[in-house]
């Protein structure tokens, strides 16, 4: 009709022009735009405005800085062009170059700022504007939500009302968003009069927000009752209260509201659908589904997932496959199908069918890849999918960088440089292909545009589990800072570094946090209590259990697994006898740290009592590791034939573990002959663990056969094995000191060492002699002495003496086995400088007071 138009005026060709920009056909546009003689203001805009739509900047740029004069409306449309494509600075630079500015232009740079959640930025811009439209108000409304901030949103919405300015439908449904938060019946009360008084009670959009207000507030009694008043339902209506009720536990009360509605719409049908598949109903599911005429693809989607949740991933796969046009939401349902299944490799290869059937993904499909990444610790696919985030932008979505986060921080780190081999996406930033796994969640944290508590309790965690607890730590002050509330994410992270710590006060202040913010009856923040006090060798662990309302299995494991740390055997034993009449069934974590306890404490007995019992009464098939435990309990008893005859005769192969749990007894019984024998066993087996080797290394020295040490150290020389320096670290004043063995860089070494100096003076005026035994090399005596004089504990723990106030308790950890002469100068310690000492080795917690140690010297 163009091409045979006689006149042709500038509207024609305009027209035209955004026609094809409507329809992607941005080549055919240009070259419209290239032809026409007579362009005006509009036509540039229009042309500019297309290429902002297709996210194509650059593009649009060279438009803007070619047109021959602009309005207001052509620097606006170049603002929204750099806005939608998250280049807020060039957006605020040419806003900050305008000749003239109305309410759009305003709004425009605020919408840019919200969608990237710089609210910050966006507040500081909206409280600078003089006139705002109902607009200015809904962008800023929403973008606070869109963040979580619903306290922000709530107040924006206030100060709306003090203006006199009257809420359209719109911001009444998203301030009603912001109120769902609060978990305060009250104020969605008087949003309802609001609503009454405006006239927007009985329009059923809002009326169907109010009755998601209602749920999501625990009010479902409520929502039944507007749900019976409503003048007008649609659709929604109905399958929002359908979906209630299933989702709370009323599957009966879902069918009966089902069967009432006549239209019974798509819609309904498909709530009705999800509501069978959740409840586990799959065959009453699949006979409505075939009951459609014509199902969507939520319909589709709803088949999808119901059948994943049931485990039935044949069936699952067959019905996405037939889904005539699967969106990126049917995707997902898949992919998160497999994962929930534990088939998260099969859960990458569905998303790599996604990449090439050429749909773009969604936040959701990249959130659940990348946990299947994390799952597998596939970090090489995980960098990949990395890339294809930038690319398409989504990186910008918080869900999809806290996903990009957790999955690093599962990921172990590795030196290999791993290329993104996702066609077309490979050089979309340099530094994912050379920087390890913590650098990358923390690079990829800072870049984040809009960073919520999940993005800061996520990389805290981070830190977390890679044992770097001070930057943890140090993460933690800058949330609170910044005005973030923790949530118990957060919280049971930093109480699992006060325990790697052992930072008591540290974990003391997060417990009273914890009754601050009223997390003191979460139950897995309280789990996190219990751990943290035993791992710090602090007894109120047990206090904590005895007060808390609700248990589940890991609160048992949690105490079993204290007692066992601080040799509390008869005291692991009542609480699992305790356990048991709870009506909690024991799983094997439960006898695993019973088991230890029993070792610990030398409750042989016991021990094969509730290892027999395993199998006998609760249908637990023991693994390796209970094995281990039971060579432990039997090899520290002596009875050392008894515990190699059990791992001769176990059902399950045994590995190094084992073994050297039987070597270690070796040790401490000084039986050479069966040591040597376990050893060789170990290293046929290929074991590079340099523990085996300084056992055998150790048991030689005792018995002062230098000989065999010198060709145990050349053996690990030739094999690559190194030992492992002993640590030991006390925390004074909020700060961790860390010493080796024979410290020389700590700043206040000399005085240190001029405390242990006194201290073995004192002692051998008492009687103390160093037992030279511990000294594994072929010196003098006098040499010996010294080298054990040195052992970092006793460093530590003379430094603790020089810093705290007398009588204080000393709290000391060290990453090996504690030493003979050291547990004996410890006891020492604790009886002449009347202190308590709590040590915690690579194996138990020793405490130390009154010359005694809690262990009984049984360890």
């Amino acid at each position: 009709m163009f091409d045979t138009m006689p006149r042709r005026d500038s509207g024609s060709w305009n027209t035209m022009i955004s026609g094809y920009i409507q329809n992607g056909l941005l080549n055919k546009a240009q070259e419209l735009f290239d032809s026409f003689q007579g362009k005006n203001v509009r036509t540039w805009t229009i042309l500019l405005s297309g290429y902002a739509r297709h996210g194509r900047a650059h593009e649009a740029k060279a438009v803007f800085e070619s047109m021959p004069e602009r309005n207001v409306v052509s620097w606006n449309a170049m603002i929204t062009a750099y806005a939608q494509n998250g280049l807020l600075r060039s957006a605020r630079d040419v806003f900050d170059q305008m000749p003239e500015r109305n309410t759009v232009s305003w709004n425009s740079m605020i919408t840019g700022y919200c969608h990237c959640g710089m609210m910050g930025e966006a507040r500081e811009l909206f409280d600078q504007m003089e006139e705002r439209n109902i607009a200015s108000w809904m962008v800023m409304v929403s973008g606070y939500v869109e963040i979580g901030e619903c306290c922000d949103a709530w107040m924006v919405f206030l100060m709306m009302l003090r203006s006199s300015v009257r809420p359209d439908q719109a911001i009444l449904v998203t301030a009603l968003l912001a109120v769902m938060r609060f978990n305060k019946l009250e104020l969605i009360e008087s949003l309802r009069v609001m609503a009454l008084k405006t006239g927007y009670e009985s329009n059923v959009v809002v009326g169907t927000a109010f009755l998601n207000a209602y749920i999501a507030n625990g009010s479902l009694e409520y929502g039944v009752k507007l749900f019976e008043r409503m003048p007008e339902r649609n659709e929604y209506s109905w399958s929002t209260m359908i979906a209630a009720f299933s989702q709370g536990g009323r599957l009966d009360d879902a069918i009966a509201l089902y069967e009432r509605d006549t239209g019974k719409g798509v819609g309904t049908q498909t709530a009705m659908v999800t509501a069978y598949a959740q409840n586990g109903r799959i065959h009453e599911a699949r006979h409505i589904f075939h009951e459609i005429a014509n199902p969507t693809v939520v319909t589709w989607n709803a088949m999808v997932t119901g059948y994943a949740q049931n485990g039935m991933l044949e069936e699952a796969k067959d019905i996405f496959y037939k889904t005539p046009v699967p969106n990126a939401a049917s995707w997902a349902a898949m992919i998160s199908g497999f994962i929930q299944n534990g088939q998260s490799r099969e859960a990458l290869e569905v998303f790599a069918e996604l990449h090439s059937s050429g749909i773009v993904p969604n936040h959701s499909n990249f959130t659940s890849a990348l946990f299947a990444c994390a799952n597998i610790e596939d970090v090489e696919m995980g960098r990949q999918i990395h890339c294809f985030v930038i690319k398409t932008r989504n990186h910008f979505n918080s869900f999809v960088g806290n996903g990009l986060i957790s999955m690093y921080a599962k990921c172990k780190s590795t030196d290999v440089s791993q290329a993104c081999r996702i066609k077309g996406v490979g050089d979309s930033v340099s530094w994912l292909s050379e920087s390890h796994t913590l650098d990358d969640a923390r690079k990829t944290f800072e870049q984040m545009p809009r960073r919520d508590v999940v993005s800061w309790s996520a990389i805290i965690s981070a830190y977390e589990q890679a044992g770097q607890a001070d930057t943890a730590f140090k993460l933690f002050f800058e949330m609170l800072w910044r005005g973030l509330k923790p949530n118990e994410s957060t919280i049971t992270s930093l109480l699992s570094a006060c325990g790697y710590l052992g930072a008591t006060k540290l974990g003391e202040q997060i417990h009273a946090l914890i009754h601050k913010l009223g997390l003191d009856t979460c139950l897995f923040v309280c789990n996190a209590l219990i751990t943290m006090y035993f791992k710090c060798g602090i007894l109120d662990g047990l206090g904590i259990f005895r007060e808390m309302p609700d248990r589940d299995i890991v609160t048992w494991n949690a105490v079993l697994t204290g007692c066992a740390q601080n040799g509390l055997g008869k005291e692991a034993v009542e609480v699992f006898k305790q356990m048991e009449t709870t009506g909690i069934s024991p799983n094997e974590t439960s006898f695993l740290a019973l088991l230890c306890a029993c070792s610990h404490a030398g409750l042989v007995d016991e021990g094969w009592t509730y290892f027999n019992s395993m199998s006998q009464h609760y249908g637990i098939t023991p693994s390796v590791y209970h094995y281990t435990c039971m060579v432990d309990l039997l090899g520290r008893a002596g009875w050392l034939s008894e515990a190699e005859d059990l791992i001769k005769s176990m059902p399950v192969k045994p590995d190094s573990v084992i073994w050297e749990a039987l070597l270690g007894a070796c040790r401490i019984h000084r039986n050479t002959e069966l040591g040597q024998r376990v050893a060789e066993r170990l290293f046929q087996m290929g074991t590079k663990r340099s523990g085996t080797y300084v056992l055998l290394s150790n048991m030689y020295a005792s018995r002062g056969m230098w000989g065999k040490v010198r060709e145990i150290r050349e053996m690990m020389s030739d094999r690559g094995v190194t030992k492992e320096p002993g640590i030991s670290w006390i925390q004074i004043k909020n700060k961790v000191h860390y010493f080796l063995m024979g410290e020389k860089a700590h700043d206040e070494i000399k005085e240190i060492n001029m405390a242990v100096n006194e201290l073995y003076r004192r002692f051998r005026a008492t009687g103390y002699v160093p037992d030279t035994n511990f000294v594994l090399h072929d010196v003098a005596e006098e040499q010996k002495e010294d080298d054990l004089l040195f052992h970092s504990e006793k460093l530590a723990v003379a430094y603790g003496i020089l810093q705290t106030p007398n009588g204080a308790p000393i709290q000391i950890l060290k990453n090996l086995r504690i030493c003979g002469d050291c547990h004996s100068f410890m006891k020492f310690v604790s009886s002449v400088a009347q202190r308590k000492i709590i040590l915690r080795d690579g194996n138990r917690f020793h405490h130390f007071q009154d010359g005694l140690c809690s262990c009984g010297d049984y360890w």
